[in-house]
């Protein structure tokens, strides 16, 4: 891969998760180690990333910057198949609280038809289930978020104390090896652990590169989670970490 090429990818991946690490990025652009921090060192003297050791951080507007659409377009084909897993725990008759996301934007739209309530703070799960007359659907309050199409503040969260939910379905910037769930986005995190007290049940539904994943805000421990929907080729040594801690893990 050409240089020009792959900085331009590692800056997509690095936005898409907020940071990301040597490892994973030699591992997913087929370099070397060596080859991937040289990279980085020429990027965060351009100013377009943040250097730390181990990996690379975006800038704090990166996640302002970084269109859902762009998103949504990484690792369709992974995302789709942990929405399919997700959606067959869905039963008739049950409240189900969706994180906002590319992949629980899919899964909403696997649950069209289904005579279930549907409550969530994301303006793609609305988009997608708007018109189905069969889904009751419950909008949490709030702020947009325009870049990633959510609803964030104290109004979302004071909406949540609200909410008893049968199963919430959450989403992730990563998978820390240890099992702790992280996220990058300051304003997404308390709304995730408002959605997690909310519910009977956590599923996460994260695709395959989130294991192992980075960031810098931690949502949760591995033991909060009680249903893992991924992929195959998820990193086997994180899984197990969260398996270990009694997550039941699904692959799609």
């Amino acid at each position: 891969m050409l240089q020009r090429l792959r900085h331009a990818e590692i800056m997509r991946r690095v936005r898409l998760s907020g940071a990301t690490s040597v490892r994973d990025l030699a591992s997913q652009l087929g370099v070397s180690p060596s080859t991937i921090r040289r990279d980085l060192e020429v990027l965060d003297r351009d100013g377009t990333l943040r250097r730390v050791r181990g990996g690379a951080l975006a800038d704090a507007d990166a996640d302002v910057t970084r269109p859902f659409a762009e998103v949504a377009a990484v690792d369709e084909q992974d995302k789709e198949a942990v929405a399919a897993c997700a959606a067959q725990l869905v039963r008739d008759g049950e409240v189900v609280l969706l994180d906002i996301g590319t992949t629980t934007m899919r899964l909403a739209r696997r649950l069209r038809g289904r005579r279930v309530t549907v409550v969530t703070s994301s303006l793609a799960v609305l988009d997608a289930l708007r018109t189905d007359t069969e889904v009751e659907l419950l909008l949490l309050g709030g702020m947009v978020r325009r870049t990633y199409h959510s609803l964030v503040g104290m109004l979302t969260e004071a909406a949540l104390g609200q909410v008893v939910a049968d199963r919430v379905f959450l989403g992730a910037s990563g998978v820390r090896p240890d099992g702790q769930l992280v996220d990058t986005t300051l304003a997404e995190v308390p709304l995730k652990r408002a959605m997690i007290a909310a519910a009977g049940q956590v599923v996460l539904v994260v695709d395959r590169h989130k294991f192992p994943g980075t960031g810098a805000l931690r949502v949760c421990g591995p033991e909060d989670i009680d249903v893992i929907v991924t992929n195959e080729g998820a990193d086997e040594p994180t899984l197990r970490a969260c398996a270990a801690a009694g997550a039941e893990v699904l692959r799609a």
